[in-house]
């Protein structure tokens, strides 16, 4: 009887190995564990054994089953599994790769750099400060009181009483002559608005960068080399300079700074800067000792340089967005 039973499971193993279905595996199941499998027809047999070899025929009979009951369960789970991998989306390693678009520095995000870079090799730190400002920061302490008429140059977008959008950078100066003591030498970018109406060359969102020195014997020679020396930086060993007397309420004296560039071969000049000494009453305004100290300030529209470099004609290309525009650069 246990030949028997060896037999069958031998048979039973090899035909569970050969299924490739579920429903193959079903039917060996029904074959050989059903009410009229082939195991149940051999346990049958036992009863009919002497009694001295009814148990060991038993036990026999249960080992068969188990092996045939786990035979079927591990055939079953590679079925499984073989079924899940071919119903995975196929790869054809042999096409060529995808190649997404990679986005480029914006120009004014790189004249801007490019600003920070020369002026922290002529010894200036970078800072920044608020976008929505107090009218006394941009205005009061820059000595631009209510009933001057610079301040109409200077107009703005209020929020709400005297909280309004910063015109120009230099309230983050007043605001760094309040927290430190001279030396000072720092420049500012960032963010400004004024309420202009939109042309080629003017927005009323635009991008500064303005500088300050304050120290003692600071002279308007001092500024001269300074701005001299980035402007070469900037646009080439050969570039000129040309101060021009002006009017800033907060410096004195104020100048106009031009930089030449050539255009259809002949030499042309740009207003790109304003300068000059720091005015008495801003160091008075922040508690500086105007006798004791000295300074100068200059401020450049980061979106004219960028212009500039780029020979991009219209301001408002900064600002759309166009990638048929931002990809040329």
């Amino acid at each position: 009887m246990q030949d028997v039973l060896e037999r069958l499971r031998e048979e039973a193993l090899a035909q569970i190995q050969a299924v490739r279905t579920l429903d193959d595996l079903e039917a060996a199941r029904v074959a050989y564990l059903g009410r009229h499998g082939a195991l149940k027809e051999s346990m049958r047999q036992i009863g009919k054994l002497a009694p001295e070899e009814r148990r060991a025929a038993g036990m026999a009979a249960n080992e068969v089953k188990a092996a045939i009951v786990n035979g079927l369960e591990a055939r079953r789970q590679l079925i499984e599994r073989v079924a899940a991998q071919l119903t995975l989306p196929t790869e054809d390693l042999t096409l060529p790769g995808l190649h997404p678009p990679l986005g480029g520095e914006h120009p004014l995000r790189r004249a801007e750099a490019d600003l920070r870079e020369v002026f922290a090799r002529l010894g200036f730190e970078v800072v920044e400060g608020p976008e929505v400002e107090l009218e006394y920061y941009n205005f009061e302490a820059l000595n631009i009181p209510a009933d001057h008429a610079s301040r109409d140059s200077f107009d703005t977008f209020y929020v709400g009483g005297d909280v309004l959008l910063r015109s120009h950078t230099s309230p983050v100066q007043v605001r760094v002559m309040e927290q430190r003591q001279p030396p000072i030498r720092v420049v500012v970018p960032g963010r400004v608005y004024r309420p202009d109406t939109a042309d080629a060359t003017h927005s009323p969102v635009f991008h500064q960068i303005e500088g300050l020195v304050v120290g003692e014997g600071v002279t308007f020679a001092d500024l001269k080399a300074v701005l001299t020396m980035a402007m070469r930086e900037l646009f080439g060993p050969k570039t000129e300079t040309r101060f021009r007397p002006s009017f800033f309420p907060f410096t004195e004296p104020s100048a106009e700074v031009d930089v030449s560039y050539e255009a259809g071969g002949k030499r042309r000049w740009l207003e790109l800067l304003g300068a000059g000494m720091v005015h008495p009453r801003v160091f008075e305004a922040v508690g500086y000792d105007p006798e004791q100290y000295t300074g100068f300030a200059f401020g450049m529209g980061i979106d004219r340089v960028a212009m500039l470099r780029y020979g991009i004609p219209d301001i408002r290309l900064l600002l759309e967005n166009d990638l048929r525009f931002l990809e040329q650069l």
